[in-house]
């Protein structure tokens, strides 16, 4: 595989810096904020069930965080389309955890609503339906924004879906353009696995 260009370079770095940079199997726990509501998770490692491929998401103010990951998801733009594994980065910010955890609802493993500034890049040979034309090993690079859904339950069972749109940049001889992006996975927390359930404070 050849990196010439810049942008492909810096995509997969930035990936595989967030996934493994400081990853802690005991991670640090819930701490109270100054209004009672508690922070993200410092560090979170969700492992996939029905395909290869993990998540890490680094909890770095109250409600922002940068997660990396590698996980199966489907682009959509006016030259054709692709569905296979991507490499992901997020910048998310949590639109819901307050509320969530004032009105007593499940806040474990940062189960919450975001939005964020994306960027997933999708590889030609990890692709596994796709029509757009152009040289085997082309990349095509998402740099848009995304709404996320997060939900974990006791026991560490983890969805997470994202639905965006932005702009698709062709590398390696395919075209660019615009459209859609949707992402599932469907894993387990493996992080956090000693401390107790997060409940409201009355």
């Amino acid at each position: 595989m050849k990196m010439k260009n810049s942008s492909f370079r810096l995509a997969m770095f930035t990936s595989v810096l967030f996934i493994f940079i400081n990853v802690k199997t005991n991670a640090q726990q819930f701490v109270e904020n100054y209004d009672g509501v508690p922070n993200l998770e410092r560090h979170q490692v969700t492992f996939n069930f029905f395909a290869p491929g993990l998540t890490y998401e680094f909890g770095i103010l109250k409600n922002v965080s940068l997660s990396g990951s590698f996980v199966p998801a489907y682009g959509i733009y006016e030259h054709g389309y692709t569905f296979g594994y991507a490499f992901n980065t997020r910048a998310r910010f949590y639109i819901n955890f307050d509320s969530r955890y004032k009105k007593g609802k499940n806040i474990n493993y940062n189960s919450a609503d975001y939005i964020a500034a994306a960027q997933s890049m999708f590889w030609e040979p990890l692709q596994l339906f796709t029509n757009i034309d152009g040289p085997a090993e082309n990349t095509l690079v998402f740099w848009g924004g995304v709404y996320g859904i997060q939900r974990s339950n006791d026991k560490g069972f983890n969805y997470n879906l994202e639905f965006g749109y932005g702009y698709y940049e062709g590398i390696g001889g395919i075209e660019s353009g615009h459209g859609p992006m949707l992402s599932l996975s469907i894993g387990w927390v493996a992080t956090n696995r000693g401390r107790n359930k997060v409940t409201k404070l009355n």
